[in-house]
């Protein structure tokens, strides 16, 4: 397996909300970092996951089936996940791909904590 071409950090905002910040590619190669930062933040207490993707290099289709099996542990939790920052490409990927329907897209973090804080 090639070596993961990705940096994450994990920052929980309140008891409730926690933000996986992503930097670099998201493929196969990122299920191990991604899932250590949700098994980080994905506590019992954590109602909310929001994903940052402003530095996201790439995402191929094994990223989207990366995201699939997060939103499946997400759900299982009976937590939410979102995300923000998505280039306008990766936002027409999610639509076509119907994982904006599941995974609530905004432009900024300061919008998805607003929402977030309401869950």
């Amino acid at each position: 397996m090639a070596a993961a071409n990705i940096v994450v950090n994990v920052r929980q905002i309140s008891t409730k909300v926690g933000i996986i910040d992503i930097q670099g590619e998201v493929s196969a190669s990122a299920e191990k970092a991604l899932m250590d930062a949700y098994a980080q933040i994905g506590i019992a207490s954590t109602r909310v996951i929001i994903l940052n993707f402003t530095q996201m290099g790439y995402m191929n289709s094994s990223g989207i089936g990366l995201l699939v099996t997060l939103l499946i542990r997400v759900n299982r939790q009976k937590q939410h996940l979102q995300a923000y920052g998505l280039s306008e490409h990766y936002q027409q990927i999610f639509k076509l791909t119907r994982l904006s329907d599941v995974i609530h897209l905004y432009a900024t973090e300061q919008d998805a904590l607003q929402v977030a804080h309401t869950l």
